[in-house]
């Protein structure tokens, strides 16, 4: 038995790395059969999401670290190495997005009627890309995969999306690769100075001083990092791209945008910015943490006067995304636990309002805000879903947004109480446009003809819909699950940026304690 353990320990990540991938080279020989091609790619989907419940269920969070390691020789010349591995962040990503990827092939089920075979190849594709950022611990394979997230997700926008989806496309695609040769460039530095592209290999060179120059050259290698990453949260002022990509695509798109693809950048800036360069990380920290503010605030009221449901959440996003950049960088380990667990709370939360857009979408064809209203009458359960998804995006206690939010916060106070104090603001005006949404969607009478007869949801999209709704109120009750992993590999990001601090401040563990027992759980 322990024999299959450590052999399914050894395997696991390549299995579910690349499960995907080989689902969508099935596809490709699939007959056209629309119903068959779906059924396929729901199957794939949760087949990978099961095996990659043996990431948390095996992880021994008591030694931390990476864990299901996989290191062989790949290319002998440039030394790069097939290297895999997790540690309690990037466990909690995987899960994160092969959980989202099965919800997105049920939400495409009836909207996606042409080209079904390539939208699903594309969408198998985009899992196994995603995924493959997330374990990767060699330098080169992670920028292959991260640049190979680009193809299917700007094709998703460009053949699936709205009106200006072409705009859209071309728009998100050059953004991100304009940003990532940046990322090259200082990889390709590293590797002059070390011979190896491999992260841990990287990392000891850097905190042994073996790497010739790199106290001149760190502030350049850190800016080079952190643009590609800053692009892909996206933080102010590199949002740009954002709302145009969330309008035009189609929903899974969106969801998977939202809420994996930025997930990818505040990842980059955790593992890389702070991993590798942490003195430049604690020199910076200031200004980055600026934008992260201004990106809160900003986000949280341009969000608030949108006419358009779907640039509202995109807006939303860039808000969500500050607090996670804020607790990266006020190296405390509530904010950094925090963060990560942001992260998570973001992709489950603004990919449920995401489906639920996409479910209205189908029924009317426009996500303008004023051709709805009233519609908690026709519509009960899809208004009812909508309001637990709202609340836990927008905090509230028990569910899922709420922890997050709070030691974030709680990390900002204690490394300088002004950027708690501003940040805090964003929480109320989130709140704001979020309840502004649901009581011009749902309350009152029903305004527009249109809407009285619409449908409310069918099975499959309650189907859909249940995962997020359970998964909210399991992250918001019982946060442990979560963070007995993230914990320690907070721990191991933050030794090299600031090990005073870390010790001096209570871990996120004894502060979620004292929320348990002020709201008698």
């Amino acid at each position: 038995m322990n024999h299959l353990v450590d052999l399914a320990n050894d395997h696991i990540l390549t299995l579910v790395t690349f499960l995907p991938g080989l689902g969508a080279v099935l596809l490709l020989f699939f007959p056209r059969r629309d119903r068959d091609i779906r059924w396929f790619a729901l199957l794939i989907s949760l087949l990978t999401f099961i095996a990659s419940l043996h990431l948390p269920w095996h992880f021994d969070y008591s030694k931390g670290g990476f864990q299901y390691e996989l290191n062989v020789p790949w290319i002998t010349t440039p030394n790069i190495h097939y290297h895999l591995g997790a540690d309690g962040i990037s466990i909690w990503l995987v899960v994160l997005t092969t959980f989202l990827v099965p919800l997105s092939v049920l939400i495409s089920w009836t909207s996606i009627k042409e080209r079904v075979k390539e939208f699903f190849i594309l969408m198998l594709i985009l899992e196994t890309a995603m995924l493959g950022v997330f374990v990767s611990l060699d330098l080169f394979q992670f920028y292959f995969f991260w640049e190979a997230t680009l193809i299917p997700m700007a094709l998703l926008i460009g053949i699936y999306g709205h009106e200006r989806r072409i705009y859209a496309a071309v728009k998100f695609f050059m953004y991100t690769m304009v940003a990532s040769v940046f990322m090259l460039a200082a990889m390709l530095w590293l590797y002059s100075k070390t011979g190896s592209f491999d992260f841990v290999e990287i990392q000891q060179a850097i905190q042994l001083g073996n790497v010739s120059g790199f106290s001149h050259a760190q502030q350049w290698l850190f800016l080079g990092f952190f643009i590609a990453f800053a692009v892909k949260v996206p933080l102010f002022p590199f949002h740009t791209w954002l709302p145009d990509a969330h309008v035009e695509a189609p929903t899974a798109g969106s969801v998977l945008l939202a809420g994996v693809l930025l997930k990818m950048g505040t990842y980059g800036l955790l593992r890389f910015n702070l991993g590798l360069f942490p003195e430049a990380a604690r020199r910076n920290a200031p200004w980055i943490i600026a934008l992260a503010i201004i990106g809160i605030i900003y986000g949280a009221l341009v969000a608030l006067v949108q006419p358009n449901m779907k640039k509202l959440v995109a807006y939303s996003s860039v808000s969500h995304l500050g607090f996670c950049v804020l607790g990266i960088f006020s190296f405390t380990a509530m904010g950094v636990s925090g963060s990560v667990y942001q992260m998570l709370n973001h992709g489950v939360s603004t990919g449920g309002l995401f489906m639920l857009l996409g479910m209205i979408y189908e029924r009317r064809h426009t996500y303008e805000i004023k051709q709805y209203g009233g519609l908690a009458t026709p519509m009960p359960v899809f208004a009812t879903f909508f309001l637990v998804i709202t609340l836990a995006s927008a905090g509230l206690p028990l569910l899922n947004g709420f922890v997050g939010e709070f030691l974030v916060l709680s990390g900002a106070f204690q490394a300088k109480m002004i950027y708690g104090i501003l940040a805090a603001s964003g929480v109320i005006w989130g709140a704001w446009y979020l309840l502004w949404l649901y009581q011009k969607t749902f309350y009152g009478d029903v305004t527009v003809e249109a809407n009285n007869n619409l449908s409310d949801l069918n099975a499959r999209e309650r189907l859909s819909l249940w995962p997020i709704a359970v998964m909210s109120l399991v992250m918001g009750v019982v946060p442990m699950i979560f963070l007995r992993q993230i914990n320690p590999a907070v721990q191991a990001a933050l030794s090299g940026v600031n090990g005073g601090v870390q010790a001096a401040v209570p871990t996120a563990h004894h502060f979620l304690q004292v929320v348990a027992q002020v709201i008698g759980r």
